[in-house]
């Protein structure tokens, strides 16, 4: 009787320092991470609800500037959990999205924007669920899709404050959707390194002759 062979262990990215991702739940990176969550239903409430603009600028601002700061702060003290690495990008990618349903429904951005950055969320789910049936977890973070994130949220507060505030709409929307554009082709770049990647997984998987 032949037995499965095991799988490939998931690679995993150590953070600074080579440090290794611990189970810790209370630490100071993670509750950044819980306050900058909670800052998604606080932004959609001030946008959306009370048209509170310039409030709703200063939730993004903190949001996206943020973005870096627990990262920052769990390899500095030696706090990288495997916690952190779900909240941190669970985090971006709710702001990001919480942000182009609020833009394309006052209409800030058109909503051929708002669906090619949806595409490339589809596409990445898509790999995400092959990875999954062939028992990997997500792929560690790559730093094109850092910096396409990073583009994306410094990109929208600007682009809020061009809409919001005429007299800087023309500097605030030029800087804001240079911001833009440059995250959305770096997102897709990041996807389709995520997508070969997975590919890759699937392939060696299949080599080592682990049916699907």
């Amino acid at each position: 009787m032949s037995r499965r062979p095991a799988r490939a262990e998931q690679p995993q990215a150590p953070g600074a320092g080579g440090q290794q991702p611990d189970d810790r739940v209370l630490t100071l990176p993670n509750l950044i991470s819980f306050i900058r969550l909670l800052g998604v239903p606080l932004f959609l409430y001030l946008f959306l609800v009370v048209r509170a603009d310039v409030a709703a600028i200063v939730v993004l601002a903190v949001g996206g500037t943020s973005d870096w700061v627990d990262g920052w702060i769990a390899r500095r003290l030696r706090q990288v959990s495997r916690l952190g690495e779900l909240l941190d990008p669970l985090a971006d990618r709710l702001y990001i999205l919480a942000t182009l349903v609020a833009f394309t429904a006052r209409e800030v951005v058109p909503w051929q924007f708002t669906a090619a950055l949806l595409a490339r969320e589809l596409l990445l789910l898509g790999s995400l669920a092959v990875l999954r049936r062939h028992g990997y977890g997500p792929p560690p973070v790559h730093y094109v899709g850092k910096t396409a994130t990073f583009l994306l949220l410094a990109a929208f507060p600007v682009l809020l404050l061009a809409a919001a505030v005429p007299a800087a709409a023309a500097i605030a929307g030029a800087v804001g959707w240079a911001l833009a554009w440059w995250g959305l082709v770096l997102y897709w770049v990041a996807g389709a390194l995520y997508v070969i990647q997975a590919r890759q997984l699937v392939r060696a998987v299949r080599g080592q002759g682990v049916p699907a």
